[in-house]
């Protein structure tokens, strides 16, 4: 196939002038086709039937059989010969055959999960989490330098409710008062003042006064670097306590980040740019605040610096681009986030562009709706009813214990991040199954977990048997193997496009896909002793290869036996 893409492109660019790197997909009516006569057409002005048409003669002086079909479609039929050449390619050169450049060294900083210091995690940052890292190496896979970041409120109101409820509960700001036990005890208990907090600061105007002067002083001692108050030791001791938290958990869920921006580490650059760029860089004085009028360009207006002369998250936000092209002037800056704050991001990203065009045209945001338990689950993390992140694990796990008898945490996180991932990163709600996630017969992580162990016993057989090598030379291909064979050579187009859309349900959708070609091909074609070893030896192989790329890339763990 890859042959035919080379070709195709050589006679486009030959042909008719037009550098294009053609699409060429599995069809129902052939092996592959393409619709590029179509898609150039309008280009060249010409007919896209007379363009397809042209092509075809073209492509077939060069050996290739290829029909056209309907108002321009190239229809394609590989000899079996060239499709075990190209498998046998794609297995002992798989770097090289499946290859992306798209990001070729670029570099690309990714900013997912962002949870706020001095509140537990909930089922929305363990999505971003799943999704960010996912997208992370499909950049990875096409080239690119990653750096994986991660930005969280540790200042602001919601720290300042939890630090007022704090010293309610122990009378006082004193270090040695705090909670002992287990770190996630201690969350419990620091998200439990957060609630608390937040419920005097709407229902007491005495708590709610007071509330608003701790978070000047919080602000204060962060940019001062005040470690000796007692406020001070109290809050810097809860916030490690955040950090412990949330590394545990990135441990478990295998995704690792680069560097945490804490807001206080961005609110002073962030302050300091709004007040430089008032007037001449967009930004303007309103009623005692600072605002960015954003209706010129279709937006609406938002306060970045408040009455009380305090930054707020849209001024740290500037801040925190800032930051990451300090830290490594980026080629682009992907932002993944809920669908809640698309239009906040507008307005933040076109007030940068007033000053920095360049950060804002270099910033990618990625917006996702809710996830929600398959019946729905509400969260909100004010009244404290949300539903956390190590619940759903938990959940899982309790399933899996159910269905086999046993929890295997490499399961679990396979049946949660699939699970995860299936579908389409958009706004709208994604809804997560516990029981389906789990199943081993249907669209699931432990069900490709299986395939993948179940592939590997294959080679194992083999090897045992000691039937390793063999005749190729017989390319008489039925049914199974080429439905296998097809599947497989199609993941290099799978990948192109899951990169350039930055889409991992696209590699979702595909192993799916190929997985039931797999099984298809093992319920009716013996490998060991079936006279075509190595053959169907390769395809195995070439199975396990592309199988353990793709669940790599989604970070789904593989297993050698389940």
């Amino acid at each position: 196939m890859e042959e035919v893409v080379k070709q195709l492109t050589k006679i486009i660019s030959q042909e008719f002038g037009v550098d294009v790197r053609p699409r060429v997909e599995p069809s129902e009516h052939a092996d592959f086709a393409s619709n590029v006569a179509m898609q150039i057409a309008k280009q060249v002005e010409r007919n896209p039937r007379a363009v397809g048409e042209k092509l075809a003669a073209s492509l077939a002086a060069t050996g290739i059989k290829v029909e056209v079909a309907g108002p321009g479609f190239l229809n394609f039929t590989l000899a079996d010969s060239d499709l075990v050449a190209e498998l046998v390619a794609s297995v002992e050169r798989p770097d090289e055959f499946y290859k992306c450049s798209t990001y070729q060294d670029k570099v690309v900083v990714t900013e997912f999960s962002d949870p706020n210091p001095f509140k537990v995690l909930h089922v929305g940052h363990l999505y971003t989490s799943v999704v960010g890292n996912a997208i992370s190496n499909l950049i990875e896979r096409a080239g690119g330098k990653v750096h994986r970041v991660n930005f969280g409120g540790d200042v602001g109101l919601h720290v300042a409710k939890t630090m007022w409820a704090i010293k309610q509960q122990l009378g006082e700001f004193d270090v040695v008062r705090l909670p002992s036990g287990e770190i996630a005890e201690r969350m419990d208990w620091i998200a439990a003042r957060y609630v608390e907090g937040t419920n005097a600061y709407e229902d007491s105007e005495a708590a709610k006064t007071e509330i608003v002067e701790l978070n000047k002083a919080i602000y204060q001692l962060t940019a001062a670097g005040d470690h000796s108050s007692d406020v001070a030791q109290v809050y810097w001791q809860c916030r490690a306590w955040s950090y412990e938290y949330f590394d545990a958990f990135y441990a478990r869920m295998q995704v690792e980040f680069e560097k945490y921006y804490p807001e206080s580490e961005t609110a002073g650059l962030g302050l300091e740019t709004v007040r430089n760029n008032i007037k001449a860089g967009g930004y303007e004085e309103s009623d005692g605040a600072v605002v960015f009028k954003g209706e010129p360009y279709g937006l609406h207006t938002r306060v970045f610096i408040n009455k009380e002369g305090l930054p707020t998250y849209e001024a740290k936000d500037v801040g925190l681009l800032q930051k990451k092209w300090q830290d490594y002037q980026f080629d682009l800056s992907v932002v993944i986030t809920g669908a809640d704050i698309t239009e906040y991001m507008k307005v933040v990203l076109k007030s940068v562009e007033q000053f920095a065009p360049t950060l804002s045209e270099r910033t990618r945001h990625i917006v996702h709706g809710n996830v929600k338990l398959a019946g729905g689950v509400k969260m909100s993390s004010r009244k404290g009813n949300f539903l956390r992140a190590v619940e759903v694990l938990d959940m899982v796990a309790a399933e899996q214990r159910t269905a086999t008898g046993a929890a295997d945490e490499v399961v679990v996180l396979g049946a949660v991040k699939y699970a995860l991932l299936k579908p389409k990163i958009e706004p709208g709600e994604i809804i997560f199954s516990v029981k389906e996630s789990v199943s081993l017969q249907g669209d699931s992580g432990p069900y490709l977990q299986y395939s993948l162990a179940r592939a590997k016993s294959i080679l194992r057989g083999v090897a045992e048997a000691g039937e390793l090598s063999g005749d190729l030379s017989s390319f008489d291909l039925d049914e199974f193997e080429r439905a296998l064979l097809l599947a497989l050579l199609e993941w290099r187009q799978v990948l192109g496009l899951a990169v350039d859309e930055l889409a991992p349900h696209r590699v979702c959708t595909y192993i799916y896909k190929l997985a039931q070609k797999f099984s298809r091909f093992y319920e009716n074609d013996r490998v060991a002793g079936s006279g075509k070893v190595a053959l169907r030896q390769k395809l195995v192989q070439g199975y396990v290869q592309v199988l353990e790329e793709c669940l790599a890339i989604l970070g789904v763990p593989s297993v050698e036996r389940i």
